[in-house]
């Protein structure tokens, strides 16, 4: 074992700090020379990726010099992004260890990861993802009814509110929450008409917009168009009010629980905090029940996306809703794992970096025992 890892980073973007980097990457790879490990940064661009020369030469030297290495990558930040994560699908393949492998990226930070998930406790099973169907055959997705935005789109907001999400952008762009104009027509037909008078609040900055039904759905057929283009339909939980809650993980450890809560007034649900949401750190033991319920729900979570190793950093979001006998219980809104920062409060951070460390080391020496 060469007890070498590679942090992965892109070149420029708006989350690096003045020496280049992201805030959270050097206190991992100090973190990991403390224990007597080598860590190094290796840089991305679209340019290099582009060259295929370029593009091998860092392949074949992270290849033959470490044993894994850890994605810090923001989306969006490389528009060549397919194959950066050739790049990486390479590595795992030639026996690295991938934190995380770029199919896992995929499979968690998907919006359609809730629909995967829907026959568990985690997510409600009428929870629906729409595809345009070149992006359907594309990623192997066979079209039907609930697949189709126009056509089971009028049938879930005829039952209650609902929130659409589409799977790009961030900061609640293109999140929206949809409700009829007039409550007492929830239930009264299957198929809701297209000239149905409706109200879209959007997450971004909890704007609202009166709008026909119709219209609104070819407004969000651009969220389909493109690869990765995808609408996930889920029921509106107005339990949001009391706030979304993030357990932030690391590896299959709870680090802290982030309680986020929306601003206050209107149809506000956004826990952004561009939207002016209130965030509150707590320590996991806070939150016990939740995190007890959670890490039991692991290895599905695993088996149902992809049956890929958990990712080193990531989160998952929750919103309370209540059972059939009036409990609280918890729903599962959303994943990321792709790039989650751990910046702030600051004052977690190289705590956190430590562990960081410590599960690179502990997960390396496993996977290469």
């Amino acid at each position: 074992m060469k007890k070498n890892i590679v942090f992965f980073e892109a070149k420029g973007g708006s989350d690096k700090g003045a020496d280049g980097h992201r805030k959270d990457t050097m206190p991992m790879v100090n973190a990991l020379q403390a224990k007597g490990w080598n860590a190094e940064v290796v840089f991305f661009d679209d340019d290099i990726l582009r060259n295929e020369s370029e593009r091998n030469k860092i392949y074949e030297y992270v290849r033959d010099n470490a044993d894994g290495y850890v994605s810090r990558v923001n989306p969006g930040n490389l528009r060549e992004e397919k194959l950066y994560f050739d790049v990486l699908r390479k590595l795992c393949a030639d026996g690295l260890v991938g934190m995380p492998h770029p199919d896992a990226m995929i499979g968690y930070g998907a919006k359609d990861a809730l629909t995967k998930l829907a026959d568990t406790d985690l997510v409600p099973s009428d929870t629906y993802a729409y595809y345009d169907p070149k992006e359907a055959q594309r990623i192997g997705v066979v079209m039907s009814d609930k697949h189709d935005f126009k056509k089971t789109f009028p049938k879930t907001l005829a039952k209650g509110e609902r929130v659409l999400k589409q799977n790009r952008g961030s900061t609640g762009e293109g999140i929206w929450r949809v409700r009829l104009e007039s409550a007492d027509m929830y239930n009264k037909c299957e198929s809701l008409p297209l000239d149905t008078k409706i109200i879209c609040t959007e997450a971004k900055d909890n704007h609202t917009e009166e709008r026909q039904l119709g219209e609104f759905m070819d407004f969000c057929e651009h969220y389909l168009v493109g690869d990765n283009g995808m609408l996930v339909d889920m029921t509106f939980l107005p339990r949001i009010k009391e706030g979304e809650i993030r357990i932030l993980m690391l590896y299959k450890t709870p680090v802290y629980v982030v309680h986020k809560k929306p601003a206050e007034g209107g149809d506000a649900f956004s826990a952004t905090l561009f939207s002016g949401a209130k965030y509150r750190y707590d320590e996991p033991k806070d939150w016990q029940s939740l995190i007890d319920w959670f890490l039991v729900q692991l290895p599905d979570i695993r088996s149902k996306l992809g049956n890929y190793d958990l990712p080193l950093i990531w989160t998952a979001d929750f919103i309370l809703d209540t059972d059939s006998n009036g409990k609280d219980k918890y729903v599962l809104g959303e994943i990321n794992c792709s790039c989650v920062g751990f910046t702030s409060p600051e004052e977690f951070m190289a705590k956190i970096a430590v562990m960081v460390g410590d599960n690179i080391v502990d997960i390396v020496s496993e996977k290469k025992a």
